[in-house]
């Protein structure tokens, strides 16, 4: 069975893909008031140099005690928290909260997203950015496979958000609200046998339909996904495939 905690190797393995849209979302933060920043489920901690430039104590916050480790191995971090996200608050107000990849994976967002960023101080930012995939195939071909292998099992559950307008009016009344979505086109290298998007994926939206199911039907779950993405994403000449993937962001800045 797979291993309930996050991977390392396996999210490191499209460093590079999942790295640019943290430093889009960084670059759209500016200014800071004086105070902490927080990286509100850091993983193995790849922000955790650009965002000690602030020249602010970084704090990471993570569920996953395998990225932890990985994260403190940065030096990055002043401190690192495993706590589960979705309650953590910090103690008084800071300069930052940005959260890269994370908060897509909790639910009652009209809950969480007001409370966090009123743990922002007056000036400071809260950063999110959260894939806005879940719509296309490499992601709602997880359910079809689900179905076609285990029609009589409920189908897993992933990650869920609201759309980019709602974030907008449920933030708005705190701040200087700004929201986007960037379509990265992602030149995926090819990976053995296996669907370069597979890869891709399974390390995070497909880890809640794989969790607890053993050999052979895990084995039968992906057949049935490579066969959604073939016909989704055709390979190229040289196995590779051009993947495209929607993210959404939002920086709120504390009046």
């Amino acid at each position: 069975m797979p291993d309930p905690d996050w991977n390392p190797e396996d999210y490191a393995g499209f460093a590079d893909q999942r790295l640019r849209p943290a430093l889009d979302l960084l670059g759209a933060v500016t200014t800071l008031p004086g105070g902490d920043v927080i990286d509100l489920g850091c993983g193995a901690g790849a922000m955790g140099a650009a965002l000690a430039r602030f020249g602010r104590a970084v704090t990471g916050v993570d569920n996953s005690p395998a990225m932890l480790a990985r994260a403190a191995d940065t030096g990055a971090y002043a401190r690192l928290i495993e706590a589960d996200i979705a309650t953590w608050r910090p103690n008084a107000p800071v300069a930052l909260i940005y959260s890269n990849a994370a908060l897509q994976w909790l639910g009652d967002h009209a809950g969480l997203l007001p409370a966090l960023a009123r743990r922002v101080a007056p000036g400071g930012t809260l950063a999110v950015q959260m894939p806005a995939q879940n719509a296309a195939p490499s992601h709602a071909g997880w359910s079809r496979a689900w179905r076609a292998v285990f029609a009589d099992r409920p189908v897993a559950t992933s990650s869920q958000i609201l759309t980019g307008e709602q974030y907008h009016d449920l933030l708005s009344p705190l701040g200087g609200m700004r929201v986007w979505q960037t379509e990265y086109l992602q030149h995926l290298a090819p990976v053995g046998a296996s669907h370069p998007v597979r890869q891709f994926t399974q390390a995070t939206f497909g880890r809640p339909f794989l969790a607890g199911l053993d050999t052979g039907a895990r084995d039968r779950l992906i057949a049935a996904y490579e066969a959604e993405l073939h016909a989704a994403y055709p390979l190229r000449q040289d196995g590779s495939v051009l993947f495209p993937f929607r993210r959404l962001f939002f920086t709120l800045r504390r009046g």
